[in-house]
């Protein structure tokens, strides 16, 4: 196995495994996961959207004609959680010593890593997809 092709399947791992880790707490209602929704002013919509929204990008991952954009997706919603923290519901979520914080830092190094080792192919099929709407 190539080293890039193995890496890909470690930030690729490492991405879905937090998202997917993370649906526990969303899905079941944990207090904790209640409080950040509730803090952010999205209890209980915004709770379960996000929980949806992260499990089918867990899933668009590994399908091979969709893992770029699930790829995206997770940058996209990991920036969103980044900003939440920093603006909103803070570092340090009861406690957590910035845990779920670290969590999020590590998705958005590993999907911006992923992207930029695959870049030709974010490229070609970004253009693809612009010049075949033209």
């Amino acid at each position: 196995m190539k080293i890039k092709t193995a890496l890909n399947w470690v930030l690729k791992l490492t991405v879905a495994i937090i998202l997917l880790q993370t649906l526990y707490f969303k899905f079941l209602a944990h207090p904790d996961s209640v409080y950040i929704f509730s803090e952010l002013g999205v209890e209980p919509w915004g709770r379960i959207g996000l929980g949806i929204a992260e499990l089918i990008t867990a899933i668009l991952i590994f399908i091979p004609k969709t893992e770029l954009i699930g790829m995206i997706n997770s940058l996209l919603i990991i920036i969103g959680a980044i900003g939440a923290h920093i603006f909103v519901i803070g570092i340090d979520i009861k406690n957590d010593h910035g845990g779920l914080f670290t969590l999020a830092l590590i998705v958005l190094v590993c999907s911006v890593t992923y992207l930029f080792l695959n870049k030709n192919k974010v490229n070609e099929q970004l253009l693809s997809k612009r010049f075949a709407s033209v």
